[in-house]
């Protein structure tokens, strides 16, 4: 139970000071005018009523404010904290990859338009030379990094602006000086593996190995040839140890920047695949295992693998013998990132986009563990399905049915591939709101010279409840949708007089319990009204002595009806 409460009145007599208690009172009318007179009479620049609740239990006040009124508090300045120091302090450091990230996105448009990447603008003095010459872009890169650091330690813009820009002239005097002493060296007369067998070793190997794989990019451009070169100096590394090593990581971190790029990759696979095919076709680079493993067990899957040629097969190769494990869970992370954006897989064929983004997963989901977490794959996979269940994917998706029945089949399959309870419920409305339409009831009643008869309907309608079986949509979902299939078939099955048209048929015993039966499990006909028609007729004719006496006469049809008899639980 709260205690007594009463208000006070706080007020600040100008911009800068602070708020200072005026007036306590038991009379809340009270308070709020003498808060209001405040203003008016310019007595303040602002004011504040704050309601004083006191707890029995612990005698303390709880303050709730409840009326403020005037200019609002300056924002006070964050004291500056002399013990963080700058995030780079040394040249040295702006090698390191978190370093060489934060460049690549300060400089990302200079970056593009240079045709080059961070790590080669660190390793290339010519480069950086012409970084140097376009001071703007320069000096707007380091103020993109000074201000959010200077926000968050306190420390002036200015003083964080000089430090940077003192330490971007000692990297670059200091790569100006490792060109001129020849620490990078050209490869027109000395091959890749002599080289790194001579740097194994030496304390600036990374460097120097840097340097030089970087400049024999020089001259090339467009992300294909780039890439060749590449893979050119690769065959040429020496075989194993670590001279080999040493090679490959520095390749593999220039292809890492390389690939970043969206347009590197799309020149790279090819200009004309779709963004699902792209994603295809770094998966199975990245994962060619389980790609494989896919593959067999479905070969219509290869219909959708493009072809990949050229340089990315070879890179292919490196990847699948795990030589860039940090690029293939780079790629692998690429991959993730592309499903959770915006970006159609396959913008003008919807089912195709389906059936893409089923073979992602499944290859993701495979290779969970080794390149990405299982929660990343499934969290990427739920982001993408939310696409697929908004209404103008809908629209599209189901736009070429020829009927409403191949409609709810198309969306059924639409519930089988989405993931993520909040997506499947979407997706079940979406199906609940075609099956439960006049115009699906009318087409499967209707009758049409030449088309189906009404067994062929009832079987469709009993494979569509099996598939929404398959769907694992939520009880309460596939309930509904199950039932509004049952009632369909039910009305079908009335006008049709199917079950009584057995009965009543000329046929031997064993043939009619077999269709009844069939009706009866779901397998010829839905579960719901129909089947449990079947089911009573079923059991109508087996306490008949005729049919009795015609089973016991064939004890061979008797155990080919057991297993339906068993699932219509008529027989234990």
């Amino acid at each position: 139970m709260a205690g007594p409460i009463h208000y006070e009145v706080y007020v600040r007599k100008s911009a800068p000071s602070s708020w200072t208690l005026l007036i306590a009172t038991e009379d809340r009318k009270h308070a709020i005018e003498t808060a209001e007179e405040q203003l008016r009479d310019r007595l303040a620049i602002a004011s504040r009523v704050n309601k004083e609740t006191l707890d029995p239990e612990t005698m303390e006040f709880s303050s709730l404010t409840i009326l403020t009124l005037g200019a609002p508090e300056e924002r006070k300045k964050k004291v500056a904290d002399k013990a963080v120091p700058p995030a780079c302090s040394s040249p040295a450091e702006l090698y390191s990859p978190h370093a060489r990230a934060l460049i690549g996105r300060v400089l990302e448009d200079w970056l593009k338009r240079e045709g080059v990447t961070a790590f080669e603008l660190l390793h290339r003095p010519d480069v950086a030379e012409r970084l140097e010459a376009a001071g703007v872009e320069l000096q707007h890169a380091i103020q993109k990094v000074a201000v959010p650091e200077s926000q968050a330690t306190g420390q002036e813009v200015h003083g964080v602006v000089r430090h940077y820009q003192k330490l971007t002239e000692q990297a670059m005097a200091r790569l100006r000086k490792a060109g001129r002493d020849g620490l990078f060296p050209a490869l027109d007369d000395r091959s890749i593996a002599d080289l790194a067998h001579r740097l194994t070793g030496a304390p600036d190997r990374a460097l120097r190995m840097g340097g030089v794989v970087a400049g024999a990019l020089k001259d090339r451009r467009g992300a294909r040839d780039r890439l060749t070169v590449l893979m050119d100096l690769m065959d040429a590394a020496p075989a194993d140890g670590p001279p080999r090593a040493l090679v490959v990581v520095v390749v593999e971190q220039i292809v890492a920047e390389m690939l970043a790029v969206r347009t590197n990759l799309t020149e790279i696979l090819g200009p004309s695949l779709d963004q699902g095919a792209n994603l295809a076709a770094i998966v199975r680079m990245v994962a060619p295992e389980e790609m494989d493993a896919l593959l067999r067990m479905d070969p219509r899957l290869a219909l959708m693998m493009p072809q990949v040629e050229g340089p990315a097969a070879r890179l292919g190769l490196h990847l699948a013998s795990g030589e860039f494990p940090l690029l293939a869970a780079s790629l692998a992370r690429l991959v993730t990132r592309e499903l959770t954006s915006q970006r159609r897989l396959r913008p003008h064929d919807p089912v195709g986009e389906i059936d893409i983004l089923r073979l992602l997963a499944m290859a993701l989901t495979a290779s969970a563990g080794r390149l990405l977490t299982l929660e990343e794959v499934q969290t990427a996979f739920v982001e993408r399905s939310k696409s697929l269940v908004t209404a103008d994917f809908v629209g599209a998706y189901v736009n070429p049915c020829p009927t409403v029945l191949a409609e709810a089949e198309q969306l059924t399959r639409l519930c089988e591939n989405v993931t993520g309870g909040a997506n499947k419920r979407a997706a079940a409305r979406w199906l609940s709101a075609c099956i439960g339409s006049l115009r699906f009831e009318t087409e499967i009643r209707q009758s049409v010279p030449g088309g189906a008869s009404a067994s062929q309907k009832l079987a469709t309608l009993a494979r569509l409840q099996r598939s929404v079986q398959a769907a694992h949509l939520a009880d309460h979902d596939q309930t509904q949708i199950m039932d509004a299939i049952g009632a369909v078939g039910a009305n079908l099955e009335a006008d049709a007089h199917l079950i009584a048209q057995i009965v009543r048929a000329q046929a031997a015993a064993p043939q009619k319990l077999t269709a009844l039966l069939k009706l009866a499990t779901g397998e010829a006909g839905p579960l719901g009204p129909v089947a449990d028609r079947a089911r009573a007729e079923a059991i109508k004719l087996l306490r008949s002595p005729d049919v009795r006496i015609a089973l016991t006469a064939a004890p061979q049809n008797v155990a080919a009806l057991r297993g339906l008899m068993q699932q219509a639980g008529l027989a234990a």
